[in-house]
């Protein structure tokens, strides 16, 4: 499902987050990325979902090289991911159930199957009772529900992740990974970026970890170690 190949990536300013990166993930799997800030979790993730490029390798999802990326194929690749990030990116002039049926309506799904779709996901999610309020009303928590049902509303083939269970309480953060666990056996590959070493713990799978490292005061990627 995903190869990279000696991918590095160096921001503008020099910093760099990672270097000569392998990596590959099979479908139906799920690995958790992990590491302390500046290791480059987020641009891994942003590099996978096509936002960024790499400063140098390859990059494979399902087949497709996003290094050299025609539109078409950037967006066939989206198309079967859900994406799940810090910063929520909802649409903030819209409801609960507008937010989650916004993705189906791009995508062309029929009104009825988007009805159907959007309220499994808020029954998903523990959402049914907000569907009709505003973004802008709901707590950090519940926008971070809304963003992860958004993501799962498609059925993707791959979830990427980012600290999606990071201001969650303990009950919702249990109902999450159950979901993942389950979409997980049936065939979806999941990539969860995450520093809390407790949920790894607490849910064993096989972890990727980025070790920052300080050369000339700036952080880079200093190794990679697999476990699991």
């Amino acid at each position: 499902m995903i190869q990279m190949f000696s991918v590095s990536k160096t921001y503008p300013s020099q910093i760099t987050a990672f270097s000569d990166f392998y990596l590959e993930v099979g479908a139906g799997e799920f690995v958790f990325i992990t590491g302390p800030s500046g290791s480059g979790r987020s641009s891994l993730l942003r590099i996978l979902f096509g936002a960024e490029k790499p400063s140098s390798g390859e990059v494979i999802v399902n087949g497709i090289r996003l290094t050299q990326p025609g539109f078409k194929k950037a967006y066939q690749v989206r198309k079967m991911m859900g994406i799940i990030s810090p910063d929520f990116k909802l649409l903030k002039d819209c409801n609960v159930r507008e937010n989650i049926s916004f993705v189906l309506e791009v995508m062309g799904y029929p009104p009825k199957a988007i009805k159907e779709k959007v309220y499994q996901a808020l029954i998903l999610m523990g959402l049914q009772e907000r569907e009709k309020d505003s973004i802008l009303s709901l707590s950090a928590g519940e926008q971070q529900r809304v963003a992860i049902g958004r993501a799962l509303v498609k059925d993707p083939a791959l979830i990427l992740a980012d600290e999606p269970t990071s201001i969650l309480d303990d009950e919702m953060t249990g109902r999450v990974m159950t979901i993942f666990s389950e979409l997980q056996q049936k065939g979806t590959t999941i990539v969860f970026a995450t520093q809390d070493t407790h949920l790894i713990q607490r849910y064993p799978h096989r972890t990727i970890s980025l070790v920052a490292k300080r050369e000339g005061g700036a952080e880079g990627n200093g190794e990679v170690r697999s476990e699991g």
